[in-house]
């Protein structure tokens, strides 16, 4: 493959991975398959794009809410790492009125709640916030106020996650890679009509980059990627699934139970995205059912004419700079 598509494969391939956590692994752990009643109002993916017809639209994430026979509500809140503030203050609007709001977070034994602008060392954080920038987007931990006394932990502590990785040989470099070569292996396809030409491909990459709305762009076309990332497996097969999702996953199921046990009634889990694909089937297997579908927009992708370019903040922030 030219390099120039090999270049486009790796920033679609890798960008995902970073924003949204992991797809589902496969194979999966069985579950009553779901009733033709459930699927209308369970969805079939947790993150879609929304294509408004004018070169622009809308990356959107679901919520979903469930309800056993005890009149428990469990609401599967699908987060996005980085997206606009305005998601960020509709989840914490929504998050007020939770007995209990379960959350994801690999974090050491004795780390206490993350603060926002919080500095961290984790290469995967760091990387994460040098995306909100490109991106022009805002950041999860900056955001969602983790220190409301309704906020749970429930997931491993890093000690745990990385014993558990170890012994099955998984880690995140791998998984990155798998995806790559899997996007290599499967370039973006080309317009229809067009041909396979290695200069065009660059061309379209330098045009992307290059634009007033470059921000934009860059979005447009991981949120593409990202619609149709759940779909597809990651080759985390094996009988015991994976560390990344699998486990973790349990692990928040675990402490669903505990809170359930502890008399709370209305209970939020606020995981990555695609991780819920796989609670679903466990909160059915629990004995709950899907009863309502909401979609938030994480992402607003609408052609917005007064938008500044990448340049024009550079140039300002360069100015602001010389100033002081």
């Amino acid at each position: 493959m030219p390099r120039s598509r090999k270049l486009l494969a790796f920033i679609l391939a890798a960008f995902p991975l970073l924003l949204v956590g992991f797809v589902r692994a496969a194979p999966e752990v069985p579950a009553p398959a779901a009733k033709a009643a459930d699927r209308a109002v369970e969805p079939a993916k947790y993150m879609r794009f929304v294509d408004d017809g004018h070169a622009g639209g809308k990356f959107e994430v679901a919520t979903v809410t469930y309800r056993n026979k005890d009149g428990v509500t469990v609401r599967l809140v699908g987060a996005i790492h980085i997206g606009e503030k305005s998601y960020y203050d509709t989840l914490n609007r929504s998050f007020e009125n939770d007995d209990a709001v379960l959350y994801e977070m690999v974090k050491p034994k004795d780390a206490g709640v993350p603060e926002p602008g919080q500095k961290s060392d984790n290469p995967i954080n760091q990387f994460q916030h040098m995306l909100k920038d490109v991106l022009d987007l805002d950041f999860q931990l900056d955001d969602i106020d983790y220190s409301k006394p309704n906020f749970v932990h429930a997931d491993m502590d890093a000690e745990t996650f990385a014993k558990m990785q170890e012994e099955r040989g998984e880690t995140f470099q791998e998984l990155i890679l798998k995806q790559v070569m899997k996007a290599m292996l499967n370039p973006p396809p080309q317009k229809q009509g067009e041909e396979a030409d290695a200069d065009k491909t660059l061309d379209s990459l330098v045009e992307m980059l290059t634009r007033p709305d470059m921000e934009r762009q860059i979005k447009l076309q991981v949120a593409r990627q990202l619609d149709k990332m759940e779909a597809d497996a990651m080759g985390l097969s094996g009988p015991d699934g994976s560390v990344i999702l699998t486990e973790r996953n349990k692990v928040a199921l675990k402490v669903l139970d505990q809170t359930i046990a502890q008399g709370k009634k209305k209970i939020s889990i606020f995981y990555g995205a695609a991780h819920l694909p796989d609670m679903s089937k466990r909160l059915r297997e629990e004995g709950f059912t899907p009863v309502q579908t909401e979609w938030l927009t994480a992402w607003d992708l609408t052609i917005r004419p007064d938008q500044p370019s990448a340049a024009e903040r550079l140039l300002k922030e360069l100015i602001h700079a010389l100033d002081e």
